[in-house]
């Protein structure tokens, strides 16, 4: 294998920040690393704060205290908009595509921050839309309206949208929402690629634990709006952890096959089949 790209803006870090709306603090004192080459989830239950903190790593939702920095040192609140859009992408869950464009001309907008203010040359455009289309499966369909394709086709688009920005950070919210099984799995496979092949550092959140297990090397489980707990898989997806901060009997099993953690939420329908089961 070919040794990892150095990047040196591959990094961010935030201490203590604090993000509101209003007067109402929904994400307290959070701290975050994110690391080239390393993959860290956010989990958590619904409300947490999981979403609004990733969008403050990428100045979308500017903190209210605290600091965020990247790995060489630029202050996120002392860039422009399009400087750090040069340094880092984030897949919202919130997005609409304009209407009229195919699939090429959406990705294609992941270019912008490489672009001249009106649009100029960009010789690396072309074969970097190409290599993001290759890579989320979307180069048969590059001339398709976006309008036309399935919930789950139009989330590949916007990930290789993201991919096209070719920043040495990715943040990614739910990347594996209407995905069939096989994309979800191939989403994820991208995802350990750009940190293991190219020094990505990434943050997803993940509602699947154990996808979670799977692909992150370190994971931070927030509780109303706090972490509260961090730390690589095995030392997080804990049945404690988890059935505390989900309010539900979370059991947490290691296959020895593979050593890959699995959970299991238990509620009345399955404990019930399971009591019948042992009789």
């Amino acid at each position: 294998m070919s040794p990892v790209p150095h990047r040196p803006d591959a990094g961010l870090h935030a201490h203590d920040i604090d993000v509101a709306y209003g007067s109402n603090v929904v994400v307290r004192a959070a701290s975050v690393s994110l690391r080239a080459g390393t993959v860290t989830a956010l989990i958590g239950p619904n409300g947490s704060g999981k979403s609004t903190l990733l969008r403050a790593l990428a100045r979308l939702h500017p903190p209210v205290g605290g600091s965020v920095a990247f790995a060489d040192g630029a202050d996120l609140r002392a860039l422009s908009g399009k400087d750090i859009a040069k340094r880092i992408t984030l897949l919202s869950q919130q997005r609409t595509a304009p209407g009229g464009v195919c699939v090429r001309e959406l990705v294609e907008f992941g270019r912008h921050p490489h672009r001249s203010r009106w649009g100029g040359r960009d010789p690396e455009g072309p074969a970097a839309v190409e290599r993001a289309m290759e890579l989320t499966g979307l180069s048969g369909l590059a001339d398709r309206p976006v309008q036309a394709l399935s919930g789950g086709q139009a989330q590949r688009v916007w990930l290789a949208a993201c991919l096209a920005q070719d920043t040495a950070l990715l943040l990614l919210d739910e990347p594996t929402t209407f995905l069939d099984l096989r994309y979800q799995v191939e989403v994820l496979d991208v995802v350990r690629d750009l940190a293991d092949r190219h020094g990505v550092g990434v943050g997803l959140v993940l509602h699947d634990l154990d996808q979670a297990a799977a692909v992150a090397d370190r994971v931070l489980l927030l509780e109303d709006g706090r972490v509260t707990a961090e730390g690589g898989p095995a030392d997080v997806l804990t049945a404690a952890n988890l059935s505390r901060a989900y309010g539900i009997r979370v059991d947490v099993v290691l296959d020895p096959a593979d050593g890959r953690i699995h959970t299991r939420a238990v509620g009345r329908f399955n404990d019930a089949r399971v009591r019948t089961a042992s009789v």
